[in-house]
C-alpha cells in the first residue's frame, strides 16, 4: 500500500535530486529548470561527474552539491568556488543530502547504493520519487514499513509503475485481479541465443525505444529489468507474484495495465519519454506540463503484443523464483545482477554470462529472512562476493573487447 501525503497543488516545492547527472537525474533537472520558482533546489548529488554536477548546481542555484566519490571532491570544490554553494563528498554526505529539508526527493542513484539515501528521505516523511528499483527489490518489506511508520509518500518513476499508480484503485484493492507490466523486449527481442552469446556492449545498450543509462539498458536486454520491476510491483502495490504478468509490447506506447475483477482493463499510454512519469511525480497530486512529444495514435497505427520467451530470456524466471523464495533472495538477485552487468560493461564477461552468474549466486547462498537493514547489507555483500568470484572464474574475455 502506498501512503499518500497531503500536498498543495501549485505551491513551491523544495527539491533534492539524488543522482542528478544520470539519465533520470538529468531529465529531472530539465523539468525543474523550466520552473525554478516553483521548484527551488536544496541539494544535488552525483557519483563522480563533478563537471556536470557543478554546472547543474550553478544553473539551479542549489544550496548543496555532493559527489559520492571522494576523489572528485577537489574538482567539484574548485568548480563551485565563490558561488556560496556547499560542497561535500562520500556516501555519508549523499545520505545527509537526503536528510536536508526538501519537500520532494528524487532517488535516481543506480543500484544498491541508492538504498541508504532513499531511506533517509523516507524517514523524514518526505515525498520520495524513486527511479531506483533496487531499493524495493533489496529491502521491499522493510522499506514499505518505514514509509508507513514515517508518513512518507513513495511515488514510482519507472514508466511501468507510474502507469499502474495512475490507474490503481488504492481504496478498493480487492477489486484488482492482476497487474500487467509491459516490456519493450529490448534490443535482442528477436535474436536467438547464439547471437546473444556473441553480443557486444554496444549492441546491448542500444535500446530500441527508450533513452536510458547503460546498466538499465543491459537489464532491458536480458529482461532482468522486468524481473526487478515485478518484485518492485509486488512490494509497492501489495499484489501477489502470481497476479503480476509481463507482456512484451515493442512500441512502448502502453506503459502498463491494471485488470479489475469485472474484466475492465485500465492502461496509461504515452510516448516513450521518461519526462512524463518524472513530471507526474514532480507535480503530484497536480499535473504539470512537459515538453514530451504528444501521443498520436493515428501515427502509432499498430500496437502489438507477445508473451515473453522464457527460454531466450530466463531472467524473468530467476526473478519470480527469488520472490517466491522470499527472505534475502531478491537482495541476492539484485546484487549479483549489478556486479555481473558491470563486468559485462567492462568487457570482462559475455552477455549470457550475466544470467548464469546470477543463477549460480542465488543457488550458492541461503535465503535468510531480512529482519533489519544489517541483514540486507550482509546479503548484498555476500552476493557481490560470490558473483565476483564467479566472474573471476569465468576467465574469459567478452566478445567485442578485442
Amino acid at each position: 500500500m502506498v501512503v499518500k501525503a497531503e500536498a498543495a497543488p501549485g505551491a513551491p516545492r523544495i527539491v533534492t535530486i539524488l543522482g542528478s547527472t544520470g539519465s533520470v537525474g538529468t531529465q529531472t533537472v530539465d523539468l525543474v529548470s523550466r520552473d525554478p520558482e516553483r521548484f527551488p533546489v536544496e541539494a544535488l548529488t552525483a557519483n563522480r561527474n563533478a563537471t556536470l554536477l557543478a554546472k547543474q548546481a550553478r544553473d539551479l542555484n542549489a544550496r548543496l552539491a555532493v559527489v559520492a566519490d571522494p576523489s572528485a571532491y577537489a574538482e567539484l570544490k574548485d568548480l563551485l568556488s565563490g558561488t556560496g554553494i556547499e560542497v561535500a563528498a562520500g556516501a555519508a554526505a549523499v545520505a545527509h543530502a537526503a536528510e536536508r529539508p526538501a519537500d520532494w526527493v528524487m532517488s535516481a542513484i543506480v543500484g544498491a547504493a541508492g538504498l541508504e539515501p532513499t531511506l533517509a528521505a523516507v524517514r523524514r516523511g518526505a515525498i520520495v520519487a524513486f527511479a531506483n528499483k533496487e531499493t524495493l527489490v533489496c529491502a521491499g518489506s522493510l522499506m514499505m514499513e518505514e514509509v508507513k511508520a514515517h508518513g512518507a509518500t513513495l511515488l514510482p518513476v519507472d514508466s511501468e509503475h507510474s502507469a499502474i499508480y495512475q490507474v490503481f484503485d488504492f481504496e478498493r484493492t480487492d477489486s484488482i485481479a492482476r497487474l500487467i507490466l509491459t516490456a519493450s523486449g529490448g534490443p535482442f527481442r528477436t535474436k536467438d541465443r547464439t547471437f546473444m552469446a556473441a553480443a557486444t556492449r554496444e549492441q546491448a545498450v542500444a535500446h530500441p525505444t527508450w533513452d536510458m543509462g547503460a546498466k538499465i539498458s543491459v537489464d532491458s536486454a536480458t529482461m532482468m529489468n522486468k524481473g526487478l520491476e515485478l518484485i518492485e510491483a509486488h512490494f509497492l502495490f501489495g499484489i501477489p507474484e502470481e497476479r503480476i504478468d509481463v507482456l512484451v509490447h515493442p512500441q512502448s506506447v502502453i506503459h502498463s495495465l491494471v485488470e479489475y475483477v469485472d474484466g475492465s482493463v485500465l492502461a496509461q499510454l504515452g510516448t516513450p519519454d521518461m519526462r512524463t512519469p518524472i513530471a507526474y511525480a514532480l507535480g503530484w497530486p497536480a499535473r504539470i506540463a512537459t515538453p514530451a512529444e504528444r501521443l498520436d495514435l493515428v501515427k502509432a497505427a499498430t500496437l502489438t503484443f507477445e508473451a515473453p520467451d522464457p527460454v531466450r530470456f530466463p531472467a524473468l524466471r530467476l526473478a519470480r523464483a527469488a520472490l517466491q523464495s522470499g527472505g534475502g533472495a531478491p537482495t541476492i538477485l539484485s546484487a549479483a545482477n549489478e556486479v555481473a552487468v558491470q563486468a559485462f560493461l567492462d568487457r570482462r564477461i559475455g552477455f549470457l554470462d550475466i544470467e548464469r552468474i546470477v543463477e549460480e549466486t542465488l543457488t550458492a547462498l541461503p535465503h535468510r529472512p531480512l529482519r533489519d537493514l544489517a541483514a540486507v547489507r550482509e546479503a548484498d555483500a555476500d552476493a557481490r562476493r560470490i558473483a565476483a568470484g564467479r566472474i573471476q572464474a569465468t576467465g574469459a574475455t567478452a566478445v567485442g573487447s578485442r
